[in-house]
């Protein structure tokens, strides 16, 4: 249902657009739809936040319906490497919360 509604939304909020850029401003059906497209997205894209996330949710949901991370491959395989990296060299201490210290020019 959310998809369908933020659908919704964007198609009214393109339609709306279009007729002002075409019956308004007499602008041309083809120039319309992309000035009523470019609106359409900027609107949704800054008001519309949490029906976007719903739409996505359920999105996300349909096509991976046991996924239990929102990380990519790439960032999952890189953390194992890390993850074995560590546990090789136990004498090894990180701290991923301090900023590296720089050496300064003498």
């Amino acid at each position: 249902m959310a998809f369908f509604k933020y659908s919704l939304i964007r198609g009214v909020l393109f339609l709306a657009f279009f007729l002002i850029a075409n019956l308004a401003l007499q602008f041309s059906p083809l120039t319309s739809a992309l000035i009523a497209a470019l609106c359409a997205f900027l609107v949704s894209f800054i008001f519309l936040r949490k029906q976007r996330d719903g739409a996505t949710a359920v999105i996300a949901e349909r096509l991976a319906p046991d996924a239990t991370t929102t990380q990519s491959t790439g960032a999952l395989a890189d953390a194992q490497a890390e993850d074995s990296l560590i546990d090789s060299n136990p004498d090894i201490q990180v701290d991923a919360d301090q900023m590296p210290k720089t050496r300064t020019a003498d």
